[in-house]
C-alpha cells in the first residue's frame, strides 16, 4: 500500500489558462489546492505575495502560479518541510542572481575585448 502526501480533499490540478491575472478561486482550481492553503503559504513563503485590489481580492500572476506549483511539488512530491522548501527556494534565488552576474561579467569582458 502506498501513502500519498496529498490531503484527500484536494482536487486534481487543471490545465493553466493563459491570462494576466488569476483570482484565488481560479488558482485553487488550477493547482488543486484549497484557498486557505494558498493564503497560509503567503505567510510562509516571502516570494508568494499576490497583488491585492482595494477590496482585498488577491490577483495572482503567471509567475505567482508557477511559484505555487513549485512549492506544491517540493512539499507534496519531494517531501520537503515548509522550512526546507523555504530554504531551497531562497537558495534558488541566489543561484539565479549569481548566474545573471556571471553572464553579465562575461558579456562585459567580451565588449571590452571588442573595444581594444
Amino acid at each position: 500500500m502506498s501513502l500519498s502526501l496529498q490531503p484527500p480533499h484536494q482536487q486534481p490540478p487543471q490545465r493553466q489558462p493563459s491570462k494576466l491575472f488569476y483570482r484565488i478561486g481560479e488558482v485553487s482550481s488550477i493547482t488543486g489546492l484549497e484557498p486557505y492553503v494558498l493564503r497560509y503559504w503567503e505567510t510562509e513563503f516571502p516570494h508568494l505575495r499576490p497583488e491585492k485590489r482595494k477590496s482585498g481580492q488577491r490577483l495572482y500572476t503567471k509567475k505567482d502560479l508557477d511559484n505555487i506549483l513549485q512549492v506544491k511539488q517540493l512539499l507534496y512530491q519531494s517531501g520537503y518541510t515548509i522550512s526546507g522548501a523555504r530554504k531551497k527556494l531562497k537558495g534558488r534565488g541566489r543561484q539565479d542572481a549569481d548566474s545573471v552576474l556571471e553572464t553579465a561579467k562575461k558579456e562585459i569582458r567580451e565588449i571590452l575585448e571588442l573595444l581594444k
